[in-house]
């Protein structure tokens, strides 16, 4: 039976150094409990607490399960590699004491930091693309993590695409997926990443499907994308006027995905992820919605045990 967890992106906690205050990991919490979901993904390094024992208690004692942690780390820099290695194998010890084999490390490149992937999300080109020597440089980079990952604490890695990071686009995410080894890199698919990047979601989960060991709902909303491109809009503005909408609101279909998920025998979490920014909307209640929504499609609520 597949299960649903929300994750602190919907609040604001997101792995950008961004202007605005967000809210602390106990609200956080509270609030995915009080919205009927059963799990939640780590948010960035800090955001909640790193001594495995406390936080251990605070996601038990509220009857969640915790899912995986979204790594950033600049793969085209090979320089760059031993710091993600160790950031990564961090995390996933703090995963593992915490929650046990569970958890993911949801590896992605350091979105946001390159400035023409930045400017141009939702209508990157091929020139703003890898060359075969720094694909070679960011798979061997996301494969060394993996097993870094896997050697010192038994968690698996999967790989999120995202907008304004070098795997965005359908065609990037096939690149990566066959420079890398299959048992030791699985796919977390996005489907708002998806579908901003160009891409049918549906499409992405049929080609895919044995390297998808993670998903991500996440809505996308087409005016507000037609707009962006547009007016060619940064991420950060495409994702402050709302392309990553409530579901049910854009343009995924997620009866469909879900109705897929389940023909392919998925057996993993959904993970809803509105991302805002700091201070952006009432999260509380977009989770709500959220949820609702999803209850009305067959994902149903499961009590939630303290």
């Amino acid at each position: 039976m597949i299960k649903v967890a929300n994750a602190p992106c919907s609040w604001g906690i997101l792995e950008f150094d961004l202007e605005g205050e967000a809210a602390g990991y106990t609200q956080v919490l509270n609030e995915i409990v009080d919205t009927g979901y059963q799990g939640t993904e780590l948010g960035d390094w800090g955001f909640m607490p790193t001594d495995p024992v406390q936080l251990r208690e605070e996601i038990h004692s509220r009857g969640l399960t915790l899912l995986g942690a979204f790594v950033p780390v600049m793969l085209k820099d090979p320089k760059a590699h031993a710091a993600g290695i160790e950031a990564a194998v961090r995390t996933a010890r703090l995963m593992a004491e915490a929650e046990g084999d569970l958890p993911f490390i949801v590896l992605a490149d350091d979105n946001g930091k390159i400035p023409e992937r930045t400017q141009n999300a939702g209508r990157i080109l091929p020139k703003h693309g890898l060359d075969e020597a720094e694909w070679k440089i960011f798979a061997e980079g996301a494969e060394k993590v993996a097993s870094a990952v896997r050697k010192e604490t038994g968690l698996r890695t999967v790989f999120h695409h995202h907008c304004a990071g070098y795997v965005e686009r359908p065609i990037e995410i096939d690149v990566l997926m066959k420079c890398t080894d299959p048992s030791l890199l699985g796919l977390c698919l996005d489907t708002g990443h998806y579908r901003f990047g160009g891409g049918d979601p549906i499409a992405g989960l049929h080609a895919h499907k044995d390297r998808i060991w993670h998903v991500h709902f996440k809505d996308c909303h087409p005016e507000i994308a037609a707009r962006s491109r547009v007016e060619n809009w940064d991420y950060f503005t495409s994702v402050r006027n709302g392309i990553f909408c409530e579901l049910g609101k854009g343009e995924i279909d997620f009866p469909l995905i879900k109705a897929e998920l389940e023909k392919i025998g998925y057996e993993g979490w959904i993970v809803v992820e509105q991302d805002v920014l700091p201070g952006m909307g009432k999260p509380k209640e977009s989770a709500q919605r959220n949820r609702d929504y999803l209850a009305g499609i067959g994902l149903k609520s499961h009590a939630v045990k303290a």
